[in-house]
């Protein structure tokens, strides 16, 4: 019974642990590794036109929740106007409305966005009804049917149906049906209709996507068309030149259909222009922005809300639990000996200013030094207690002695052993001592040495930049930590110190059976 509640409750923290940092990752795009930028890009529609006098509406297609990325902000630029947005199926408007324009007038939209390969690429909504056959005429017809039933039998759904068609439709050296339908004077958006005329002869559902290229500084750029068919169950865009399937990763998605890119009433001589530009910010502050998008109340209450100074110092404290999970497993699996619990995590937060190596030694010197003064003071027969307050006045006249000399002989790393913990210090040496009179030199320079080997793997661990990372940004990762050191506290098998040192005894059982 005890052991199935341990068991479920090192499960309900494991699936809390986990459900938080699957919400963060993906609902909030905070990376898994400590990456300091992102790609952002800022697309911006400028819309110019003459004022007549009188009111007007303008209504502009703005993205909808393009795929391929997530959106980070918008801004309507415009000083005067009313504004409004409105859903019109796949696609979304605004709308700016005012009284008595004169002249030319300029109005701004731009939105903020980063890339998502989460973000919803396959386009579900609406759902089309199926087109009626087209009348087409006479030459026209034969040549239309003649195709489709080409590419039908050379294809076997909506996608690859869509692509061959595609492909004999821009073949340099074309079929004479193909000759007959492609009007080769026609511009882009043209021969995306041409092709959609085709496409009712199967009654296959086809849209134009108008599609805002982002590459690299875009200026005066203007929108692409694309090609999108239903199969039934999504829409499957198609790039109407070549056939392949599938958006650009570069490219955003600003509206779907045959509707205007903007429709103006009471002003005439409206144009539509686009930029983009590409920059860098920091991935946190673009995780935080998205939660205030979505209302989001995750990262408010996180570490990441405290001032800086104390976040500082939690990045160092959140690693705590990962060096004595070393300790667990480096004790309990593999059986190295050490003093106490806790003394190699603190030696090992106390490696972080000294350096590794410098830190290994400087803790051997001190050890040894207050080794030896304190088997002088067992010869004085001290009670326990005045012992303990000795030892630790000595720790310290110690330190400042080693940093005194290694001052004057120009090692500066030996002024940072200041930092070591002296109280913990005091009670190794008084347990090293202890254990050198009762088991033997050997057992207590085990104990020592293991002391400091668990310190030193215990430092390379809370030291590495993504064991930090996840421990301060995603500090419910500690109840994985948690769980885990729960189910060690119940571990009762060998160790592998053990396996090793009965390996002689295993040997000879194994060859009598």
């Amino acid at each position: 019974m005890k052991d199935f509640h341990l068991k479920t409750l090192a499960l309900f923290l494991s699936v809390i642990a986990i459900a938080l940092c699957y919400y963060k990752t993906e609902r909030l795009g905070v990376p898994l590794t400590p990456q300091s930028s992102a790609q952002v890009w800022t697309a911006e529609a400028t819309v110019r036109f003459d004022g007549q006098d009188r009111s007007a509406k303008i209504n502009l297609a703005v993205p909808k929740a393009p795929p391929g990325f997530s959106v980070l902000d918008e801004n309507f630029i415009s000083a005067g106007y009313g504004l409004a947005t409105n859903d019109v199926g796949a696609n979304r408007v605004v709308q700016w409305a005012a009284r008595n324009l004169s002249g030319q007038q300029t109005l701004y939209y731009r939105v903020v966005l980063t890339e998502d390969s989460d973000a919803h690429r396959d386009r579900t909504e609406p759902t089309p009804s199926y087109p009626d056959i087209p009348e087409y005429s006479d030459p026209e017809r034969a040549a239309v049917f003649t195709l489709l039933d080409s590419v039908r039998a050379r294809s076997a759904d909506t996608a690859s149906f869509a692509h061959e068609l595609l492909r004999r439709f821009n073949d340099p050296t074309p079929e004479a049906e193909v000759k007959v339908l492609r009007d080769e004077s026609a511009d882009a958006t043209a021969q995306v209709k041409q092709i959609q005329h085709i496409l009712a002869g199967a009654r296959i559902p086809s849209r134009i996507a108008h599609v805002l290229p982002l590459a690299g500084s875009l200026r005066h750029g203007s929108l692409t068309p694309w090609l999108e068919v239903y199969n039934g169950e999504r829409w499957l865009a198609f790039n109407p030149r070549t056939g392949a399937a599938g958006f650009p990763a570069d490219a955003l998605v600003w509206y779907a259909g045959d509707m205007p890119l903007v429709d103006i009433e009471g002003a005439d001589n409206a144009s539509v222009q686009f930029s983009a530009l590409r920059t860098s910010r920091d991935v946190m502050g673009l995780a935080q922005q998205r939660a205030r998008l979505i209302n989001s109340d995750v990262l408010e209450y996180s570490l990441l809300s405290l001032p800086i100074a104390t976040q500082n110092t939690y990045k160092i404290l959140l690693t705590v639990p990962l060096g004595a999970l070393v300790v667990v497993l480096l004790r309990n699996f593999i059986g190295l000996r050490t003093f106490g619990t806790f003394m190699p995590v603190l030696i090992a937060l106390a490696f972080r200013e000294t350096e590794l190596l410098w830190g290994c030694i400087l803790f051997t010197v001190l050890v040894a030094l207050g080794l030896i003064i304190r088997f002088y003071l067992e010869r004085l027969k001290l009670l326990l207690v005045p012992r303990l307050a000795s030892m630790l006045t000595i720790v310290i006249l110690l330190m400042a002695g080693v940093s005194i000399i290694s001052h004057k002989l120009g090692m500066e790393h030996g002024l940072s052993i200041a930092l070591f913990p002296m109280v913990i210090l005091a009670m190794t040496i008084e347990r090293m001592s202890i254990v050198w009179d009762e088991n033997g030199p050997k057992d207590a320079l085990l104990s020592g040495f293991g002391s400091l080997a668990v310190a030193a793997v215990g430092f390379v661990v809370m030291t590495h930049p993504l064991a930090e990372y996840l421990a301060f940004v995603f500090p419910e990762l500690l109840l994985l930590v948690l769980a885990f050191t729960l189910l060690a506290g119940r571990y009762t098998g060998y160790r592998v110190s053990e396996l090793w040192r009965f390996r002689a005894s295993a040997r000879a059982i194994t060859n009598k059976q």
